[in-house]
């Protein structure tokens, strides 16, 4: 029988939570049958360890964005930061970027600015954007949408919306992104799930965190994933072999990879 082939789309492989288990980690994501394992990047004190995870494991593949939590005063220089290691190499897509208005909103309008710029970047590139939007989707669907010229593409990361939500996502022309938090006993997330095109969708860990059931309280890692395409094989009533299909499909056609 051939194996499951799934991509996690979102993954902080290079973190200082899972850093020290770099070869376990990617022998059982890899018997698990993850293929790619995409990496958005935080800001500029993870780029050195994502590129070294990059360098390690061909199968890693890096982005470059600033997380909205990571926005301050040196929001400037971070973003010219961005540019300058955008003109030195390639990415696979830009990100992580948008918006957080559960942590902390000193710096609302400065984190409006950087998912703007990021976006002009991900335009001007061609590249996907990945989209954080926790407590935040209304307006990072807006601003998607005021900003689609027709080729501006990507990942709405982690969603939890409404189905109204994901149609809006759906005719802007973007993806969801679907984790853990799809298998947790509270979630409303399978009853909009199951109204959506597994073609709009791709698997996520965004590991360490949000660890699938039975996982909860543990480090969240790419090979937890298979419990997430359980779970969403479950909700929609279509076999695992066809989920893992469309959604890998869905991510090998949005980050231009190699199919394996």
């Amino acid at each position: 029988m051939t194996k499951i082939k799934i991509i996690d789309s979102h993954c902080h492989l290079y973190s200082e939570e899972l850093r020290h288990d770099w070869p376990s980690i990617i022998q059982r994501a890899e018997e698990a049958g993850v293929e790619y394992i995409m990496m958005p990047n935080v800001d500029g004190d993870s780029i050195q360890a994502m590129l070294e995870v990059e360098t390690l494991y061909s199968q890693c593949l890096p982005m470059m964005g600033l997380h909205p939590c990571s926005v301050n005063e040196q929001y400037m220089e971070a973003l010219q930061e961005i540019d300058e290691w955008f003109a030195k190499r390639s990415f696979y897509g830009v990100g992580e970027t948008g918006i957080d208005l559960y942590w902390d909103k000193t710096w609302v309008e400065e984190q409006k600015i950087c998912f703007d710029h990021q976006i002009g970047l991900a335009k001007e590139l061609g590249l996907p954007v990945i989209i954080h939007s926790r407590d935040s989707l209304d307006l990072t669907i807006s601003m998607i949408e005021e900003r689609q010229h027709g080729a501006l593409k990507g990942i709405f990361h982690c969603f939890t919306g409404t189905l109204e939500q994901a149609e809006r996502i759906v005719d802007a022309g973007f993806l969801m992104g679907i984790g853990g938090v799809l298998t947790y006993k509270n979630s409303n997330l399978p009853d909009v799930v199951k109204q959506l095109a597994l073609s709009n969708l791709v698997l996520e860990t965004d590991a360490p965190y949000l660890p699938p059931v039975p996982h909860r309280g543990k480090k969240n890692e790419p090979a937890f994933l298979q419990y997430v395409l359980e779970k969403l094989s479950e909700t929609t009533g279509k076999e695992k072999e066809e989920v893992a299909a469309i959604t890998t499909s869905n991510a090998i056609n949005l980050f231009g990879l190699a199919p394996k």
